[in-house]
């Protein structure tokens, strides 16, 4: 398969795209967070207890809720990407290691899970116009901890 360099260029960008949300989200900053997104995008994190809206309604639910996690990352790989012209769409694979509050101290608990997303070039780059988490396993959560059984 020979790529244009349109096309490589447009992978390069959404690749990085998508780092930026785990940076982002790692590094709290909300600001950086929003930014990634179109203003009318979709982030749905319900299936894994979260919640669904829009950039600015998530990231102030982020800020929010990430306080009762005193260690995480967000490791991000194997990044699928379908482009046509101006919009994308995108499967990542994320490994989320995550330190839970419980009555005994801290339990590391272990997320996999699926991004499912869909992106659109913009006058600044390309953005998130929608971003969907999908289970794919975990294990040691605390009991009635997020995410749901």
């Amino acid at each position: 398969m020979t790529l244009s360099l349109q096309e490589i260029s447009d992978r390069l960008e959404l690749q990085d795209l998508v780092v930026r949300y785990s940076t982002s989200v790692d590094r709290k900053d909300w600001a950086l967070y929003e930014s990634l997104f179109t203003p009318d995008a979709v982030i749905d994190y319900t299936a894994v207890g979260g919640v669904r809206g829009g950039p600015k309604e998530v990231a102030q639910w982020l800020a929010e809720t990430m306080p009762m996690f005193p260690a995480y990352q967000h490791l991000v790989s194997n990044v699928e990407l379908s482009i046509d012209g101006d919009a994308a769409t995108g499967r990542a694979m994320l490994f989320n290691p995550m330190g839970c509050r419980t009555a005994d101290g801290v339990q590391m608990a272990l997320i996999g899970l699926w991004y499912n997303d869909k992106f659109r070039r913009t006058p600044d780059g390309w953005r998130f116009t929608e971003r969907v988490e999908e289970p794919s396993w975990q294990r040691d959560w605390p009991p009635g901890f997020l995410p749901k059984d």
